[in-house]
């Protein structure tokens, strides 16, 4: 069926950042390049408006096979930056989403493919394997460091554009379902990792918000708290029961630290020991580093600060004690 000009411009206006126009017209890696990029970061949408006419007439097969005027395609200045662009973009994306996989896999493979599909848009492609094994050995050289991503993405990006080549021609074009359902699995895959960690993170943030009914709380009891301790200490109140008792646990003898470690376990000032260990046992389990690799660094941290509230408390009992 013949493309119009006038529908390829509606879809480029209502879903152009999403590639709608370039499903239109059977480009399907120029498609994915923008759904994934949102038109090529906005500037590549913009730019298409001068280039729908052309693409039209090729879709249309105005165009022959050959005014390619060559076998190997002319560089393109502007797609080795696009490539450049695009692989470094997609390296990012791997350290934010996949931080769980070792850099120095998760990072070239993104690479490589955003340098690949960039290839991929048109009438042109590129040799993957050799676009993959640049991206590697340059990663390797950098250790896979954060900072890799860009010499990893210029390495790819020279590999695609010595080895860039035409598209066989005449080759069948799957059905528009086959290529919607390839087009979601691609989309899916990029942004399951991105969706996985903004949960993780979303988690970390309600649990923030939880926990702020409880610090008002205790930063409204304040001022009461320091003026009971105080009238304690000048001996204008009577002293609390655990005194009375003799376990030599008044609150007038907790230092800051003491009651600091309390709060890391989550009990009352004051607990007895077997509720120290048990909420220590309980903690220690929750916050394992073994246990939450998608927040590394908070449970980490939370882990050293359940053993030091630990030791707090324990050390001086078992020093008592002995």
């Amino acid at each position: 069926m013949a493309k119009r000009l006038l529908v390829a411009y509606g879809l480029w206006a209502l879903g152009g950042p999403l590639g709608l126009h370039h499903i239109y017209l059977g480009r399907d890696s120029h498609a994915l390049l923008w759904m994934l990029t949102l038109g090529g970061f906005g500037g590549g949408w913009l730019w298409d408006f001068w280039h729908l006419p052309g693409w039209v007439a090729a879709a249309n097969g105005a165009r022959a096979p050959g005014d390619r005027g060559g076998t190997v395609p002319a560089l393109s200045p502007l797609r080795l930056a696009g490539q450049v662009t695009v692989g470094t973009y997609f390296g990012l994306v791997a350290a934010l989403g996949l931080p769980w996989v070792p850099a120095l896999l998760a990072q070239p493979l993104a690479v490589g493919l955003g340098v690949q599909l960039v290839s991929s848009v048109g009438d042109q492609t590129a040799e993957a394997p050799s676009i993959l094994a640049a991206a590697f050995l340059a990663s390797l050289l950098f250790q896979g460091r954060v900072l890799a991503v860009l010499p990893t993405s210029l390495a790819a990006s020279i590999a695609a554009q010595r080895h860039r080549r035409y598209k066989p021609h005449g080759m069948p074009r799957p059905r528009l379902a086959a290529r919607l359902y390839h087009l979601g699995l691609a989309c899916l895959a990029f942004a399951a990792p991105l969706a996985c960690r903004g949960l993780c993170g979303a988690a970390g943030v309600l649990g923030t918000l939880l926990a702020l009914p409880r610090a008002a709380t205790e930063l409204l009891l304040l001022p009461l708290r320091t003026g009971r301790l105080l009238a304690e200490v000048l001996g204008f109140a009577s002293s609390s029961p655990a005194r009375d008792r003799g376990t030599g646990f008044e609150p007038s003898s907790w230092s800051e630290w003491q009651q600091r470690a309390y709060e890391v376990l989550g009990l009352p000032v004051g607990s007895s020991a077997e509720d120290v260990h048990r909420s220590y046992r309980e903690l220690v389990k929750v916050w394992h580093p073994d246990h939450n690799r998608h927040r590394a660094e908070e449970a980490e941290r939370r882990f050293i600060e359940l053993q030091e509230a630990y030791e707090e408390l324990v050390g001086p009992r078992r020093a008592a004690a002995g």
